[in-house]
């Protein structure tokens, strides 16, 4: 769909996945759509993510709407984005008695939300994946799959392109236009500077967007307003040497290291969680890594000899209660906030979930971007189908 000159314009502030996705919808919709992402696009949390296409398993116990989410999702990005998974399924693993014994309340919840599981005899098991633990008790296999991450989410900003959108990377926002709006404010454009120039100038719009993941209670503060992001890093490892073609998850509750995730011809093993304040300044603790090395080798016991290729820290943009002490107590769902509720007008924030929800969480935000601007036009991404990453630099 081709833009209107009279449509109401969108500025998006954020060049993650979660922004590409809104700028696809809103241009699909017929909106006029600007963009601005401070760095490269997907050089925040988007890029630095294992590159798992979740099935939601992992959330179906304690987390069980997180789970039905990604499920939901996992199922139309293989729709929408052909040829960017590896539809290599995943594993649960059950390594130690505690680990079997967990194993009938997941699977039930697996079936509870919707997730095809299967359960997978020691034997079968390792002749699925011969470098697992030869401890291994049992296995379920759930439709796990890997991404590359920054790949999948440039469908959607080349999709966005192709339909009118403007997305401007190293364009930072730094204040936005506030004017008197009955009895509040209202957001009526967004003061950027370009970092390649250091010109700085202003982008008037209709409604804006937060879709800043980690730093969108930064960019929120910038309209006057409150937004409860907890950004929740974790430490992952890259190996050189493809040690399972499955996704390898530990069969118990989420914890640190407890998944290998394959990536090509490296394997990347994750992760912890901490909370942080600023997620500009996230370390990667020794003793994280190490962590990373022995729990990942309980799972595959090559790990442990393997070759670092890399270690790095990702930022969760999780929604969560101030007071909370790990990333851990907190839902992966998403949330839209619009900020009219807090006397704001024309602003409106998009932040949680995951790169498996990106699209629904688009979706959530565009409704209520047009809903406030009148615009009756539904949804269409659930089945259009993105065009190819290369197409971005087309």
């Amino acid at each position: 769909m081709t833009e209107s000159a009279s449509a109401p314009h969108v500025v998006i502030v954020g060049g993650g996945g979660t922004g590409g996705a809104v700028a696809h919808d809103l241009a699909l919709r017929g909106l006029r759509v600007t963009l601005v992402e401070r760095g490269e696009l997907t050089s925040g949390t988007t890029g630095r993510h294992h590159g798992l296409l979740h099935s939601g398993a992992r959330y179906a116990v304690k987390d069980r709407e997180s789970a039905v989410e990604c499920i939901e999702e996992n199922r139309i990005l293989r729709r929408i984005a052909p040829g960017s998974f590896e539809q290599n399924d995943g594993l649960f693993v059950a390594i130690t008695e505690a680990d079997e014994a967990y194993e009938p309340l997941f699977f039930e919840s697996c079936l509870a939300s919707d997730i095809p599981a299967r359960r997978v005899s020691r034997e079968e098991a390792l002749r699925l994946e011969p470098n697992l633990n030869p401890a291994v008790r049992l296995a379920v296999q759930v439709p796990d799959g890997t991404m590359d991450a920054m790949r999948m989410p440039l469908r959607f900003f080349a999709t966005a392109k192709r339909n009118g959108a403007t997305i401007k990377p190293y364009t930072e926002a730094v204040a936005m236009t506030i004017v008197p709006s009955g009895t509040g404010r209202a957001v009526t454009g967004v003061s950027v500077l370009e970092r390649t120039s250091g010109r700085r100038y202003e982008i008037g719009a209709d409604l804006v967007v937060n879709a800043g993941g980690p730093w969108a209670e930064k960019i929120a503060a910038l309209a006057g307003v409150d937004v409860p992001i907890a950004p929740s890093p974790g430490v992952l490892l890259a190996v050189r040497g493809r040690y399972a073609n499955m996704v390898i998850n530990r069969l118990h509750a989420s914890g640190d290291g407890d998944i290998v995730v394959p990536q090509r011809e490296l394997s990347v093993i994750g992760t912890s969680s901490w909370l942080a304040d600023d997620p500009d300044h996230l370390s990667v603790p020794a003793d994280h890594v190490a962590m990373m090395f022995a729990e990942g080798s309980a799972l595959i016991p090559a790990i442990a000899k393997a070759q670092v290729r890399a270690t790095w820290s990702a930022a969760r943009p999780l929604i969560g209660e101030r007071g909370a002490t790990s990333g851990r107590e907190l839902s992966r769902t998403f949330k839209c906030f619009d900020h009219a509720a807090d006397g704001v007008e024309g602003f409106v924030t998009i932040s949680g979930g995951k790169a498996t929800t990106l699209r629904a969480m688009a979706e959530a935000a565009a409704n209520v971007v047009c809903a406030k601007l009148g615009i009756d036009s539904p949804c269409r991404t659930r089945e259009y189908v993105l065009a190819p990453h290369t197409a971005y630099y087309a």
